[in-house]
């Protein structure tokens, strides 16, 4: 009891004492006095406030405590229970102390002050109840008779308290008015969240939440062995679901109200949403207990005001997705996603569809959230999508089938990053007979049935999904599915979307109602100058739209592709693909003419305009670079990474709104469409530069901030689903792999070590999502040829990485090791083979090609035990350097594991690719070094390894072969990519190598000399097989593609060492020289590459006759073996000893240099006769003496025209024809020959020195003094008829292309036929008829002709039909008779000339003709 100016009793005697003397005897007096005293004026009400010693331990009398006594002497004077009494008074207490002051209301908490006094007396009833002297049961009862309900605080304090659980004080109670007082009591307390806040009181606020939301579990959802033990009462679990069901009301409420109500109530109700957090519960209730309420709240919050129905979800179904529904319906669902598993929440949705009338907004809202927030969401509900299709078409139940096309729609909205499109969906399930709706007609009605009620309320998007990829349906069923489409159509109309009006690529899984003619028309012209840029012709699709889809061609894609814009000054890809429809005639001319005037006009104002679309994009790249800043500090936060996949998804919606007309696209990451990406040059579209940069930029910080609290296994999926993310904005793909290009390919060797870590993390996450990735079409400009086949993300990495300096080494080698280390630590759990899945192999082979290279110390090395996490340490260590980090990941025992997976094994091929990439003078290793490192790699790892690991199994010839045909590769990759202008460049220290394993490849074959497997030559082998692999294609492509791989073939074999063309034999106890193989080879392919027609190039003639030379000094009689291998050639290769005769002027110092080198002896005897035709051929021409032709008279005759041609002036070459004397004939035949090949040589090669008017002169004279001599010549050009073996050897010396050139040449000499032809020789109009069919084909097939520049094809054909209308009638009536089995081919190709044939074949058609032959 407390005194004036608060004073308590004892202080007040005790001043008293001092002031009067004290006349009492003894201590009982004293007390009996005290007690008088108060008796008289005792307040019962302020005694119990007094806590200091009032009450004494429950182990002493009640007669001694003060207030025991107070209290009992009291109650026996009202005649009640001490304990009735104490209840009594402890109830006025609390009201009085809960009474607010009269300024404002009581709220559920209570001040300071009130506090400390409720604290007081809550201590001195906790002393009275342990003495008996305290009733609770007339507490509750008195509680509920205050005026004014408790404060909720006061009430929470005695239950904390023990004292009166909140339990007891319920049962006690009125159920509504509980009820009533509960909720509102809560909602205060909720309210005044953010200001407990301020005030401190914030773990106060949350502790009261917290122990009540326990006793609402307890108490409302007891599991069945606990209800018998709690309660024996059923009001306080319908008081506990009550204020539950009450208090979610009130947030579902404010959620359909989300834009009506302000801040701070959405605040509060997010302060009571804290009850949903299972760290509130812990050990204090069962688990069970737990899993039912929040199953019970998932079943309610689903059937809350089931008031929308099936149109209404249709139509608003959009505005549903994750990032649009409010936060306080994503946050609760997150947090019963927390107990309930991602399989029991679809399991308890798929009963509440079944068994409930259900508010679709929120069971579409939460298949939004579990698909974003929980990846294994997506497989769970393809499974339920099919079993709802199952079910639907079993029992034709309508409300399966739209639950199914509702939830596969709203799981398509959230992108395919988290679902498939809605399209793929459609075609899935009913693209295919096999589908539900193909068992029977019934099945397929429904289905109709069903599409077609939903025609009324269907956006567009949808249904041109439905006409574009309708359910397959027998043909006889065919009328039910046009008249679906007739009504779809319908309802397009209706909607002012013509099914015309669709675009040239439109992209039909989007579901963007937005997407007008204009913007889908921008992005048919973005498709349609990709491809124009890559292939350089017209795209199929626009010629198409121009003839079939005239309507939207002219009125939407030609405007779109013709909008003004400021021209560049050297014509761009646009501009050209403009060019090229205009002049096919595809754009009308005052169309045209508009645009560029319009581009004109546009010049002068480009500046403000562009200032105005930066400041137009400005904010949603800010509002996409704060939701980035936000997702760092949950990035950082490992408590919070559960919020992650809902902070990537708003993420995702700020990159639509950024990208422009690709906003809320929802576009198919598995499409069919490759992305074009230029490596030398790549274009990045500016609107979308920025967000990729953001995107990097985010990423790499992430990853930094992340690594320096946790190791990379220890970051939980953040990164991984902000990089899935990027990859389901489909058209921010090119720009995204278009940057890589830039940083890795082109900026590489400048990027700092954060970059790099960066940057290989990112590698290493988009190959986990590499399924969403399409294929990628790289080109590389001019520097090397595009790749036949588009690559996959893995293989693109390839492109990127090239090693050729030093700088590119170094990089590439940080790269590769920070990419495979960052993936091992992050799986470090993972297993070999689902490592083997997500990394790309291109990185490890590169580690394989990089390491040894560049680290000595790793050659050789296997494998060491690693310690925890080395790599990554390294790596994170400025201080160590790429080498160090790169040999730890070398040597760890799991790498090691790794590289004997088949598909990280580096090949010997593949390793020699890589070193003939390198620039020699830009390496990192100096000259030595590299040699030390090919000895390494071809003889110690390479050559003894076994082919199963890329390997040579020890194999001379494998490793020979590899190394041909890899440098081969690679020459004709530098070659085509340089556009023809090929340098031919092999590099050098690769080519020594080659050279030693074949020196050392020859010395095995000449110990093998008699055994059965040196009777092969390996090399031609080798080159044969390569022209046989190559993949059919375009003739003029195969053509030119051959005609470089012989040039190349003929480079490397002039690189080889000269004896390796030629194989030595034993027969019988001599061993002689056997070039047959050589001979095969230039017969069937060198031959063809040859310009000339009839001879070899200079250096591989000189090649062999040194390889002759010097394969000869194995053989006991070197001249007689040298003499024999010419004489073959005689017979099986004329075109080597032609190729000597055209080069011998440069050629005979070599050869004869060498011999006196080799053996100091004369000429071997074929040499010699060589030398001697040379001779006097010279003597013939330059001193008129005679000439004598010694051995085949073709041999002298090319002599003999290599020698006019070369020392004889023109006016010379006839006198030296009338000087030949008799018996030359065949030599004038073979002269003949040869020129003919110049001809031709001078029509198809005019670059190499050949002069046609000469050589067609030449050819003139040599006919003429053939008709003097009345020699018959005509079979020369009829290499198939009766006399071939004189003609034989001529022709195989000839290529193929000059030899299909022969009809060209032959109609060429008509001012030289005479008349007596036509009646001398029978065979003439045989001849010249074959060869003018074989001319009209090679005319058709317009193959081998000339080009344009170099004559008119036409006009020879013109000419020779000319002179067979004139000749025809004047061929002797012989002539008519050989010329039957040519009719049929005649009569196909030119049916007229066919007629006259036949005309003039009868006698009766015989006459005689007064006019002379006018042949022209």
């Amino acid at each position: 009891m407390a005194g004036t100016g608060g004073r308590t009793w004892r202080d007040l005697l005790a001043g008293r004492a001092r002031k009067r003397k004290i006349t009492f005897g003894s201590e009982a007096e004293v007390r009996e006095a005290v007690l008088r005293l108060l008796d008289h004026h005792q307040n019962l009400n302020d005694l119990l406030l007094e806590v200091e010693g009032s009450v004494k331990p429950a182990g002493d009398a009640p007669s001694d405590s003060f207030i025991a006594s107070v209290l009992q002497e009291q109650a026996s004077r009202l005649g009640v229970p001490p304990a009735v009494l104490a209840a009594k008074t402890a109830t006025t207490n609390i009201e009085r102390i809960c009474q607010a002051s009269v300024s404002h209301s009581q709220g559920p908490l209570l001040s300071s002050d009130q506090r400390r006094k409720l604290l007081c007396l809550l201590q001195t009833i906790k002393d009275l109840l342990a003495n008996n002297l305290f009733c609770r049961s007339h507490f509750c009862q008195e509680l509920w008779r205050m005026k004014d309900p408790p404060v909720l605080e006061a009430v929470w304090h005695l239950h904390r308290g023990n004292i009166l659980g909140l339990g007891e004080l319920l049962e006690s109670s009125a159920v509504p008015a509980v009820v009533e007082w509960l909720c509102s009591s809560l909602r205060g307390l909720c309210e005044c969240a953010e200001d407990v806040e301020l005030t401190g009181d914030v773990e106060l606020a949350r502790h009261l939440l917290s122990d009540l939301a326990i006793v609402f579990l307890q108490n409302g959802f007891q599991q069945n062995w606990d209800l018998g033990r709690r309660l024996e009462s059923k009001q306080i679990p319908s008081i506990c679901h009550a204020v539950l069901q009450r208090m979610l009301t009130w947030v579902l409420d404010a959620v359909g109200k989300e834009k009506q109500e302000d801040v701070s109530t959405l605040q509060a109700m997010k302060f009571w949403l804290n009850m949903f957090r299972v760290s509130v519960y812990q050990s204090a209730v069962h688990p069970d207990s737990l899993q039912q309420f929040f199953r019970h709240t998932l079943t309610e919050v689903l059937t809350y005001n089931p008031l929308l129905k099936v149109p209404d979800a249709i139509r608003m179904q959009k505005e549903w997705s994750f990032t649009r529904t409010c936060w306080l319906l994503t946050t609760l669902y997150r947090r019963l996603f927390v107990v309930l598993s991602v399989k029991e929440a679809i399991c308890q949705l798929q009963q509440v569809l079944e068994t409930h009338e259900v508010n679709w907004h929120h069971v579409l809202s939460c298949v939004s959230t579990l698909l974003v927030c929980h990846a294994e969401a997506e497989q769970l509900f393809k499974d339920l999508l099919s079993q709802l299709l199952l079910k639907a078409f079993e029992n034709y139940d309508m409300e399966n089938l739209i639950t199914a096309f509702l939830i596969a729609r709203q799981a398509a909205l959230e992108g395919p990053a988290v679902f498939m499109p809605y399209s793929e969906w459609f075609k899935t399930s009913f693209g295919n007979a096999g589908g539900h709706h193909g068992s029977s007609k019934k099945a397929l009605v429904f289905l109709f049935e069903f599409l077609s009620e939903l025609v009324p309320f269907e956006a567009a998007p949808y249904l041109k999904v439905h006409i574009m990829f309708p359910p397959v349906v027998p043909a006889k069923h065919r009328s039910i599915l046009l008249e679906y489409i007739t009504l779809a159509k319908t309802r397009l109309a209706d909607l002012k979307v013509a099914i015309e009006d669709m675009g040239l690529y439109e992209d039909l899984s989007s579901t963007d109602e937005s997407v007008q003619p204009q913007g889908q028309a921008l992005r048919d012209v973005e498709k349609a100058l990709q491809i124009f840029e890559n292939t350089r012709k017209i795209p199929t699709s626009v010629i198409e739209a121009s003839i079939f889809r005239r309507p939207y061609y002219t009125s939407w894609f030609l405007p779109a592709l013709l909008r003004p814009r400021v021209l560049p000054q050297s014509p761009d890809t646009h501009m050209a693909f403009i060019e090229a429809l205009k002049r096919a005639d595809k754009i009308p001319s005052n169309l045209y003419s508009t645009y560029t005037q319009a581009c004109h006009a546009l010049k002068e104002k480009t500046q403000d305009e562009s200032k105005s679309e930066a400041d137009h994009s400005k904010e949603p790249i800010e509002q996409l670079e704060a939701e980035l800043a936000e997702l760092r500090t949950l990035v950082v936060d490992q408590a919070k990474h559960k919020d992650v996949p809902a902070q990537i998804a708003v993420i995702s919606d700020r990159l639509r709104s950024v990208l422009g007309h690709s906003s809320d696209e929802k576009e198919a990451a598995t499409s069919n469409s490759p992305i074009q990406i230029d490596i030398s040059a790549p274009r990045l579209e500016p609107s979308h530069q920025p967000a990729v940069d953001l995107l990097l930029t985010s990423f790499c910080q992430n990853l930094i901030a992340a690594s320096h609290l946790n190791p990379p296994d220890r970051q939980g999926p953040c990164l991984s689903l902000l990089v899935k993310m990027m990859c389901g904005h489909r058209n921010l793909l090119p720009a995204l792999l278009g940057r890589l290009c830039q940083l890795i390919y082109h900026q590489g060797p400048s990027l700092n070590d954060a970059h790099i870590l960066g940057l290989a993390a990112f590698v290493i996450h988009l190959s986990e999502s590499r399924a969403l990735i399409p294929a990628v079409e790289a080109s590389f400009g001019i520097s090397q040829p595009a790749p036949e086949q588009a690559l996959s993300i893995l293989e693109y990495w390839n492109c990127l990485l090239v090693c050729r300096t030093q700088e590119s080494f170094v990089f590439c080698m940080r790269f590769c090791t920070a990419a495979v280390s960052y993936l091992m630590c992050k799986f470090s759990s993972s297993s070999c083979e689902e490592l083997s899945a997500l990394l790309p192999p291109g990185l490890v082979k590169k580690l394989q090609y990089l390491v040894p290279r560049l680290c000595l110390e790793a050659r050789g090395i296997l494998c060491q035990e690693a310690q925890t996490d080395p790599v990554w340490s390294c790596l994170s260590s400025p201080s160590l350097s790429y080498r160090r980090a790169s040999l730890s990941l070398w040597k760890q025992t799991r790498f090691q594991e790794l590289l004997k997976e088949k598909a990280f094994q580096l090949s010997f091929r593949e390793w020699l690719l890589w070193e003939l990439e390198v620039f020699p003078e830009k390496d990192v290793l100096s000259a030595s070094e590299r040699h030390d490192f090919h000895y390494w790699a071809i003889y110690q790892w390479y050559l003894p390894a076994p082919s199963a690991s890329g390997g040579c199994d020890g194999d001379l010839e494998q490793a020979c072969g590899t190394i041909i045909n890899t440098i081969l590769h690679s020459l004709q990759r530098l070659d085509l990519g340089s556009c023809g202008q090929s340098k031919m460049w092999v590099n050098p220290d690769m080519l020594c190598r080659l050279q030693e394993l074949v020196l050392e490849l020859g010395c095995r074959q000449r110990f093998l000399a008699g055994c059965r497997d040196s009777q092969r030559h390996f090399l031609f082998e080798i080159l044969q097989e390569r022209l046989k692999d190559r993949k059919p294609g375009s003739a003029l492509g195969e053509e030119l593609w051959r005609q470089q791989e012989l040039l190349l073939h003929r480079r490397l074999l002039v690189g080889l060492p000269a004896s390796s063309l030629i194989m030595t034999r034993q027969k019988g106890r001599k061993t002689v020289l056997d070039c047959e193989d050589f001979f095969h080879f230039v017969n069937t392919e060198l031959k063809q590459a040859c310009s000339r027609g009839y001879a070899l190039s200079y250096d591989i003639t000189a090649h062999f006759f040194r390889g002759l030379l010097n394969a000869s000094l194995d053989c006991e009689e070197p001249a007689v073996v040298v003499s024999n291998v010419l004489t073959a050639c005689q017979s099986q290769c004329p075109i080597l000893l032609f190729s000597a005769v055209l080069w011998w002027p440069r050629l005979e110092p070599v050869i004869c240099s060498q011999w006196k080198r080799l053996f100091g002896a004369p000429l071997a005897e074929e040499l010699e006769r060589l030398r001697e035709q040379q001779s006097s051929a010279t003597s013939f021409v330059s001193s008129g003496a005679v000439f004598s032709p010694s051995g085949p008279p073709w041999i002298s005759a090319a002599f003999l025209h290599c020698t006019l041609h070369q020392q004889s002036p023109s006016k010379r070459r006839k006198e030296a024809l009338e000087r030949l004397g008799t018996g030359t004939e065949q030599l004038l035949l073979s002269l003949l020959f040869f020129s003919l090949m110049d001809l031709i040589s001078a029509k198809i090669a005019p670059k190499e020195g050949v002069d046609f008017q000469t050589a067609l002169e030449w050819s003139l004279e040599i006919l003429q003094c053939l008709e003097d001599r009345g020699v018959s010549w005509p079979l020369l050009f009829h290499p198939g008829g009766r006399d071939l073996g004189k003609y034989h050897i001529l022709h195989s010396a000839a290529s193929e292309r000059h030899s299909r050139l022969l009809p060209l040449a032959f109609y060429c000499l008509t001012p030289g036929f005479c008349h007596e032809l036509l009646t001398r020789e029978e065979s003439f109009l045989y001849t010249a008829l074959d060869l003018y069919i074989q001319l009209l084909r090679l005319f058709m097939e317009g193959k081998d002709l000339p080009q344009p520049d170099q004559g008119d094809p036409l006009e020879v054909l013109s000419r020779a039909r000319q002179f067979l209308f004139g000749a025809i009638p004047r061929c002797h009536a012989q002539s008519f008779r050989s010329i039957q089995p040519l009719l049929a081919a005649c009569e196909e190709l030119d049916a007229e000339l066919a007629a006259t044939l036949v005309h003039f074949s009868r006698p009766s058609a015989a006459m005689e003709l007064d006019e002379e032959l006018v042949l022209f």
